[in-house]
């Protein structure tokens, strides 16, 4: 079902997103029904049954009725049964990925999130998928527990360390723009700048795949900093989680120990690949390495590196 957004929902973009949405609106009005009826008929019998007189008896206005004990007994459960019943169906659908899916590697780190396609390809920031066709996702984390999220799709599943987990989607229609990405589990300081978008291709995209050409230059390397490194660092001289870029490339750089390193070539390279062999004084050890960035995604980001002045 395609329908446009609402108060509590953004427009469906899967396939089984409108099946979510059915379900959630009918519990939705359900309960705002049966709030009516409780709330409006505890008001009407307080009203029709008080204290009329100081010495009335409370237990002369007490009458039995099977019917209506029966009614309030039965209709719920057959309600909750039909609920159980009609979200398990859901639940499996959104469970079990089409046996011709092919199959996306996630990984969730602090603070981003990379892709790799079933031919290698990998991506950070960006997953990019062909409009009406299933995707299953396999998905682990380096580090703490994540939550991958996409408001559009109606999908969420937890990325926990040490084991895979896995969900899947269909999205019916190109969206060149792409579909958000959240963590919905918090993981640290950066926890809200670890997102991510999902774009949608036409099938004469998909065989261009432009986005698989690594470049070695500034733009590229714009993009995957911001993929990548902009949770932690910043470009404009405010402190984060590690130091600014802003006039960094050939700056001195205080060390932890009191030694002191010329920012070049050389030492980006170094902090990518081994962090922890040079931590600037007064930052913590929390980046993680990036061993599998390629040597011109590399070249890339200290190109973009060196024009933040």
């Amino acid at each position: 079902m395609e329908t446009g957004s609402s108060f509590w929902m953004p427009p469906p973009a899967s396939t089984f997103a409108g099946d979510v949405d059915d379900l959630y609106f009918f519990i939705y009005w359900l309960n705002v029904f049966f709030f009516l009826v409780i709330a409006g008929g505890t008001v009407l019998f307080a009203w029709k049954y008080r204290r009329r007189h100081p010495d009335q008896l409370a237990s002369q206005q007490m009458t039995h009725n099977t019917l209506i004990e029966a009614a309030w007994t039965i209709i719920p459960t057959i309600i909750v049964i039909g609920i159980f019943a009609w979200s398990f169906k859901v639940y499996m659908t959104l469970q079990v990925a089409p046996a011709n899916a092919p199959e996306y590697k996630v990984v969730g780190k602090q603070w981003a999130w990379e892709f790799t396609e079933p031919d290698g390809c990998q991506t950070y920031g960006e997953l990019h998928v062909e409009a009406n066709k299933p995707v299953k996702l396999l998905m682990r984390s380096e580090d703490v527990i994540h939550s991958f999220y996409v408001p559009d799709f109606r999908i969420k599943q937890d990325v926990i360390p040490g084991r895979y987990t896995g969900l899947w989607f269909q999205a019916p229609k190109p969206n060149a723009a792409g579909h958000q990405v959240f963590c919905t589990e918090y993981c640290g300081t950066s926890h809200s700048d670890m997102l991510a978008r999902i774009k949608v291709h036409t099938p004469e995209e998909m065989q261009k795949r432009e986005w698989c050409q690594v470049k070695a230059d500034a733009a590229a390397g714009e993009k995957l900093f911001k993929a990548l490194c902009a949770a932690c660092h910043s470009i404009d001289g405010n402190r984060l989680v590690g130091p600014s870029m802003k006039g960094l490339f050939g700056r001195e750089e205080k060390l932890v120990g009191g030694a002191a390193v010329t920012v070049d070539e050389n030492y980006i390279v170094e902090s990518i690949r081994v962090p922890t062999a040079k931590v600037v004084d007064t930052y913590p050890p929390a980046m993680p390495p990036f061993p599998q960035l390629k040597d011109a995604e590399i070249d890339a980001i200290i190109m973009y590196i060196k024009t933040l002045k």
